[in-house]
């Protein structure tokens, strides 16, 4: 018989119970946690970043400014400066309403010379929230600015260094920050003048100065088509990203493998078996090294008998979940209190309000129910449980998720987990919860993650759905 399927009759380590019950039952709070916000998790977490977007800059701070020596329009978009300037802190300067947004690939805004004056002392750049607002964006610390009079740009220093052109009366320029690269770039009617390496974490302004007389200029924040090609630009980045990524080496039968144990894990063995004939002819075979203590093999361990207990609790059946599990893994169940007997439980209770048997399922909570109450550990999952009595029709109900396929799903995850972890070469429990495609996944996140962290939480964030959604739609 193969050793795969014999019987597992060692005792199972109660941290192995604790922990794999802990994991999954946090599963289930989680998503009780998102169905009192909405029963479709794609749908919460989209709510939940559209709750989270920046609100972009769409005017000028007219109480923030340097009053007096310039005139904020009454549409907050249009600054002049009508008098003689007479000093260098006599500067006209004001920034947007609100920083430019940082959880995004790119920010970008424009100015519209309508006047270059009498010295086209006119700039354009980013600030801090406390940039001195009697001076040209640049000269002062922490700020960047692109001068229309010399075409040097600043950032920090009363010294400019060469940059770009000038830019006067009837020519339009724009700034832009690029999360990706962590740059700021200018553009001058339509095209990228120069770029120049973001050194400021923080929040930056979009700020623009005029600065001597009949100087007058309009900003554009993205209500009115933007002259420069911005889609373009973002094309543009995202396909160096895409490069890079393309020029990476991975060998040609890892994501074969990948596949390969997540059928094994989750114990597909009808499809897994499919997928190797299919794959055997053109692919060499996979090999994985071995990792905290899960080999190669470690994944086939009790296939059939992880398959049966799956599609038998994916179709209802508990009390033949429970008969399997007395029979081949006892030591799982033997604990009537623990926790992989806690998800069984109520999983049957909900299977029989599923049907209709509402009598029976009072009957059997109050059985089985009792003892898990007392704990304090479950109570609040046994009132989910219970709650769905209280409704005539429970499936829209709060508590409706109860009813739903996956909630079944985090049960057999969880009574798969627990025949991984009977494997007496299994070293580390931690690596039965989650097959190598979903360790994958978690670590592509958190990669994402840490780039952003490092970039002072700027820049686009990861959205595994976004990504699933866009493949699909291609």
């Amino acid at each position: 018989m193969d050793a795969s399927l014999t019987l597992s009759l060692s005792p199972t380590n109660s941290d192995t119970h604790d922990l794999i019950g802990s994991y999954f039952l946090q599963q289930w709070r989680l998503k009780s946690k998102a169905a009192t916000l909405k029963p479709d998790p794609m749908e919460i977490e989209s709510s939940i970043e559209e709750d989270n977007e920046e609100l972009p800059p769409n005017e000028l701070d007219s109480l923030n400014s340097s009053g007096g020596f310039s005139i904020i329009g009454p549409d907050k978009l249009s600054v002049n400066y009508p008098n003689v300037n007479l000093h260098g802190h006599d500067v006209g300067v004001v920034q947007a309403n609100r920083a430019a947004p940082s959880k995004r690939l790119v920010y970008y805004f424009e100015m519209y010379v309508k006047n270059g004056g009498v010295k086209g002392q006119i700039a354009i750049g980013f600030t801090t929230p406390g940039f001195k607002m009697r001076r040209q964006p640049g000269w002062e610390s922490n700020s960047y600015g692109y001068h229309g009079d010399d075409g040097l740009l600043y950032r920090g220093q009363g010294k400019g260094e060469a940059f770009g052109p000038v830019y006067s009366t009837g020519d339009t320029v724009g700034g832009g920050i690029n999360y990706a690269s962590q740059e700021l770039f200018f553009t001058k009617n339509g095209a990228v003048v120069g770029t120049v390496f973001k050194d400021v974490k923080g929040p930056l302004f979009p700020t623009v100065a005029v600065h001597s007389q009949n100087e007058e200029i309009t900003v554009n924040f993205g209500k009115d088509p933007f002259v420069f090609d911005l889609k373009a630009y973002e094309a543009q980045e995202r396909a160096k990203q895409h490069s890079t990524i393309e020029k990476l080496s991975i060998p040609q039968n890892a994501s074969y493998g990948i596949v390969q144990s997540y059928l094994q894990h989750y114990g597909y063995e009808e499809t897994l078996r499919t997928f190797d004939v299919e794959s055997q002819s053109t692919l060499p075979p996979i090999s994985f090294v071995q990792e905290n203590g899960f080999a190669e093999d470690m994944n086939t361990y009790s296939l059939n008998q992880r398959k049966v207990l799956r599609q038998i609790i994916r179709n209802g059946q508990i009390g033949d979940a429970f008969s399997k599990l007395r029979e081949w893994y006892p030591q799982i169940v033997q604990d009537g209190a623990s926790a992989i007997c806690f998800l069984l439980h109520c999983q049957n209770f909900i299977e029989l309000v599923r049907v209709g048997k509402l009598e029976e399922a009072v009957l059997y909570g109050r059985t089985e129910f009792e003892k898990f109450y007392k704990l304090g550990d479950y109570d609040d999952l046994v009132k989910d449980c219970a709650a769905l009595l209280a409704y005539e029709q429970p499936q829209k109900s709060s508590v409706g998720y109860l009813l739903g396929d996956s909630q079944r799903e985090i049960v057999a995850d969880a009574v798969n987990a627990m025949i991984l972890s009977t494997n007496p070469s299994v070293k580390d429990s931690r690596e039965c919860l989650h097959s190598r495609l979903d360790r994958l996944l978690r670590q592509l996140s958190a990669s994402f993650l840490e780039k952003r962290s490092l970039n002072g939480d700027q820049g686009e964030g990861f959205h595994l759905h976004r990504i699933l959604n866009s493949s699909r739609k291609g």
